[in-house]
């Protein structure tokens, strides 16, 4: 398995292949649990996030190391129409469309770094990563 696998986000299939292919750099790299299952729901979320409304986008996952640490880092880009407030799209209960508003607040709480960046009309990048605590 490669230290970086890309996947292309323009569906809910694309979703499920990202999810899977998060979780399965977290079981080769020895997280433990609940952890894969953690890193497979915020790439959920941020992939649902770009199909909803971007329609497309692009999600990285790429083993990363602090020392001997290593962790799994996730990037999440669109070319969507970006976020005019980040302040309060990480609000929880937040929401544009009826959700529930747990998206990315909800990301930013299971990973143990978040970083969000958006430009209305130009789209937005999320980063974040978690790292094998042993």
């Amino acid at each position: 398995m490669s230290d970086e696998v890309r996947v292309a986000i323009e569906s809910d299939g694309d979703l499920v292949i990202a999810r899977a292919e998060g979780r399965a750099m977290a079981e080769r790299l020895g997280f433990p649990r609940p952890d894969p299952t953690l890193i497979a729901t915020a790439i959920s979320e941020i992939a649902r996030n770009i199909v909803r409304f971007a329609r497309r986008g692009e999600i990285t996952i790429e083993v990363v190391s602090d020392g001997d640490v290593p962790g799994v880092t996730i990037t999440a880009r669109d070319a969507g129409p970006g976020i005019a407030d980040i302040d309060l799209a990480m609000t929880v209960g937040y929401t544009t469309y009826g959700g529930r508003g747990l998206g990315l607040p909800g990301s930013r709480r299971l990973m143990d770094e978040f970083d969000i960046s958006s430009e209305v009309g130009r789209g937005t990048t999320v980063t974040m990563t978690k790292w094998h605590r042993r």
